[in-house]
């Protein structure tokens, strides 16, 4: 996608790169400092809506805390749309670990995420994340690949 800031893709790729590194970190902390205070997500982990960072925060507590040593994430093939304040990216990304109970995981998960730049920072105000379903079982289809 056409980027429409003067560096508004470049600066929500390096947010992407950031938010990466943090997750492989497992450092909610870091995590958190990417997301607006009235984040919304609409994420794997119930409820169906997280609002506000208070909230949010436990998704994060709770997905790291369900994983065995370290998580592997990478959002390959990313695309961004990027105005001087609203910007948007979506891929399908790639997370890959240990779950505490054993299985071992290698998930296939489409992202969205949608950006507000307040007082020259960029954050994510908004964030989906989800995984098709068989509509005869009604099931997760976590073993998808692109």
């Amino acid at each position: 996608m056409a980027e429409n800031g003067s560096n508004s893709e470049g600066d929500i790729r390096e947010l992407i790169d950031r938010f990466a590194d943090a997750f492989r970190a497992k450092d909610v902390d870091g995590i958190m400092s990417f997301f607006a205070p009235e984040i919304v997500s609409f994420d794997i982990l119930p409820p169906l809506a997280a609002v506000g960072t208070n909230r949010f925060v436990k998704h994060w507590e709770e997905f790291f805390e369900s994983h065995e040593g370290p998580i592997h994430v990478e959002f390959p093939d990313i695309s961004i749309a990027a105005g001087e304040d609203v910007a948007f990216s979506y891929c399908v990304h790639r997370i890959k670990g240990t779950l505490k109970n054993g299985p071992q995981t290698d998930w296939w998960l489409r992202w969205t995420a949608c950006y507000r730049k307040t007082n020259g920072k960029w954050l994510i105000v908004h964030e989906h994340v989800s995984v098709p379903a068989d509509l005869g079982t009604g099931k997760a289809l976590l073993d998808l690949k692109p």
